[in-house]
């Protein structure tokens, strides 16, 4: 069925598949829920929320990104630790 030597690279194609799935499962990964999120966001930058998404931040912790929209007229970028809840 399988050539030998392409084993490796499909167990190898196969994990980092699995991997890149853990990105795309819903808030269960984070202590901080969305919505505790989008509070903790609109009490640091009073305003209407625009977008907010789940990532990995640049020294690899789980983030929260929610974009609002000041009430200034100021876009803003507030970004929490979605295991701590504190502003990054």
């Amino acid at each position: 069925m399988f050539r030998k030597d392409l084993m490796p690279n499909l167990m190898r194609t196969i994990a980092a598949l699995l991997l890149s799935l853990g990105f795309l499962v819903p808030a269960a990964w984070a202590d901080v829920s969305r919505d505790e999120a989008v509070s903790l966001a609109q009490r640091t930058a009073p305003g209407r929320v625009l977008a907010v998404e789940h990532g990995v931040h640049v020294d690899s912790k789980l983030v929260w990104r929610v974009r609002m929209l000041t009430k200034g007229g100021e876009l803003r970028l507030v970004v929490i630790d979605a295991e701590t809840g504190r502003l990054r």
